[in-house]
C-alpha cells in the first residue's frame, strides 16, 4: 500500500530589515524533523542584506517575494497568505526560532484531535542582552472553545501556532491593526473553532529592545482602546452565549491585561 503523502506546511516570515536574526530563524526552520513545508518569504521592502542571507540557504522549498513598497505587519501577512499553497499555516518573524521537533508535534495532534482548527504551544521568552531566557506560561494552557481564556489572559504566541489555511477562506488578519492584529484575528477565530495546546514550550521570542510591542507600547494600548469600541455591542453585555461558550467580556479586565502586558516587559527588561 502507498504511504499517505505528509500535508505541506506553508511557513509565513515577513521580513522588514531582519538581517541581524534572520540566520537563525531559518536555521530553525531547515532543521525541522517535519520536512514537507515551504517557507513565502515576504521582503517587506527591505534595505538591508535580507535577500542576500535568504539566498545562501539554496533551498527549492523557500519562495521569495517582494513588495513593491513597504506595508503594514498586517497587510504584508495577508499578502504572503495568498501565495500560501499549504493545508496548513505557520507564522515566524526573522527575529524568532522554533524548535526542531514544532511542526512534528503539532501534525501529530491534528491527526489525533481532527475537528479542531488551531494547535498552539508555549513557549521561551528569550532576552537578547543577557542571553537567559523564561518560560511564558508555568502553568496548564486552555484548551477547546477558549475565548473567555484569552480575553482572561492572552496566552496565544503567533510563532507558536499551526492552522488549518481553510480558515483564511473566509477572515484574513486586520490589516488596519499595525500590532494588535494576532490578537484580534485569533479571538475571532476562537469564538467559533475549538484550540489545542502543547505545554511543552516549542519556539523562542526574542527579545532585544526593538520588539513593536515594547517600543510602540501606547500604539498598543490605543489600538486595543480601538478594538474596544469596534466591539462595543459586546461590551453591553454582561454574560451572553456563542456556539455553546458562555462568554463575560469584560473591559476592565482587558484594559488590565494589556497594562499587565506592559508591566511584565518593563520587569523582565528592566526599562
Amino acid at each position: 500500500m502507498k504511504k499517505k503523502a505528509k500535508p505541506l506546511i506553508s511557513i509565513i516570515m515577513n521580513c522588514y530589515n531582519g538581517e541581524k536574526f534572520l540566520n537563525k530563524s531559518l536555521k530553525s526552520v531547515q532543521a525541522q524533523t517535519y520536512n514537507n513545508w515551504e517557507l513565502i518569504f515576504w521582503d517587506n521592502n527591505s534595505k538591508d542584506k535580507s535577500k542576500q542571507i535568504l539566498y545562501k540557504f539554496s533551498d527549492r522549498r523557500i519562495r521569495y517575494f517582494k513588495s513593491k513598497q513597504y506595508l503594514k505587519l498586517y497587510e504584508a501577512r495577508n499578502c504572503a497568505l495568498k501565495k500560501a499553497k499549504g493545508k496548513y499555516i505557520s507564522f515566524l518573524d526573522t527575529d524568532d526560532w522554533w524548535d526542531r521537533n514544532k511542526l512534528t508535534q503539532q501534525i501529530n495532534m491534528f491527526n489525533k484531535k481532527k475537528k479542531v482548527k488551531l494547535v498552539y504551544s508555549n513557549f521561551y521568552l528569550y532576552h537578547q542582552k543577557i542571553k537567559s531566557k523564561k518560560i511564558f506560561s508555568k502553568k496548564k494552557l486552555p484548551e477547546g472553545k477558549i475565548t473567555q481564556n484569552l480575553l482572561n489572559k492572552y496566552q496565544l504566541g503567533i510563532l507558536t501556532v499551526l492552522v488549518k489555511k481553510e480558515v483564511f477562506n473566509k477572515r484574513y488578519f486586520n490589516k488596519k491593526y499595525e500590532i494588535l492584529g494576532d490578537f484580534d484575528f485569533f479571538i475571532r477565530l476562537s469564538l467559533n473553532n475549538s484550540f489545542v495546546p502543547i505545554n511543552k514550550p516549542l519556539a523562542y521570542y526574542r527579545i532585544h529592545g526593538e520588539n513593536a510591542s515594547i517600543i510602540k507600547i501606547k500604539l498598543y494600548i490605543n489600538e486595543l482602546k480601538k478594538w474596544i469600541s469596534i466591539n462595543e455591542s459586546l461590551f453591553n453585555k454582561k454574560n451572553f452565549s456563542l456556539n455553546g461558550q458562555k462568554i463575560h467580556l469584560n473591559k476592565l479586565k482587558i484594559k488590565k491585561l494589556f497594562f499587565g502586558f506592559k508591566t511584565f516587559f518593563q520587569q523582565f527588561l528592566g526599562v
